[in-house]
């Protein structure tokens, strides 16, 4: 998703010409990006408008980021051939996209965007974003639970990372992932023998969930 392009790369590819007349188009101040002539063979910002005398090669687009909060019983995809879609809830007409996944049963934040660099922030495994939820289980929370959730459980044929995990109270506990298997919180707790009976995801990196209730959804700059 990471977007670094040099203009010279894209009127290459754009117009189907040779490096050495897209290199003089821009040293003939025959582009224009963002309104303003350029000279220079410099690096494009992911959403520049690009000009080629009244040809608009590509036009200036405006990237939204928000925090949504998915409830509980609708599915991450925005197929609306699939029952229980994203789609046919969201609250806003902006063409936008979750980034990752949040299960069916569980509910919270879901991050939307138009914009590459957030997917490729959040998503690269390398920047270990965290996620935190929060879980009530179906039973009390001894402390032995605790301390096998936070060494690492055997799912998926893998020990998960070490992680933070905080009792609230005799039934629910606070966790913090780097991970994102597929519904591993559910996994770690069966393996553990304790069923999840809410999943509520409260942050993601620096975007939290703050006081949204199902269905609410705030803007933020990414």
């Amino acid at each position: 998703m990471t977007f670094r392009k040099r203009l010279q790369y894209f009127l290459v590819k754009r117009l189907s010409i040779s490096n050495k007349n897209a290199l003089a188009l821009i040293l003939a101040g025959k582009i224009k990006i963002n309104g303003e002539t350029t000279f220079v063979n410099t690096v494009l910002n992911l959403g520049d408008s690009i000009a080629f005398g009244t040809q608009i090669l590509q036009e200036k687009k405006d990237f939204i980021s928000l925090a949504f909060y998915k409830p509980r019983g609708i599915e991450t995809t925005l197929n609306r051939e699939i029952p229980d879609n994203l789609k046919d809830i969201l609250p806003f007409k902006e063409a936008l996209f979750p980034v990752g996944r949040l299960d069916k049963e569980s509910e919270g934040l879901l991050i939307l965007t138009n914009d590459g660099r957030v997917f490729d922030k959040i998503l690269r495994r390398e920047n270990q974003i965290q996620k935190e939820y929060l879980v009530k289980v179906d039973k009390e929370i001894e402390d032995e639970f605790i301390q096998k959730m936070s060494e690492g459980v055997n799912i998926l044929g893998k020990i998960t990372l070490p992680c933070l995990v905080e009792k609230i109270d005799n039934r629910t506990f606070k966790i913090i992932l780097v991970q994102g298997l597929n519904r591993q919180i559910r996994r770690m707790c069966y393996k553990l023998d304790y069923e999840v009976l809410q999943l509520i995801r409260l942050r993601i990196g620096t975007i939290t969930l703050g006081e949204l209730k199902p269905n609410e959804f705030r803007f933020y700059s990414s």
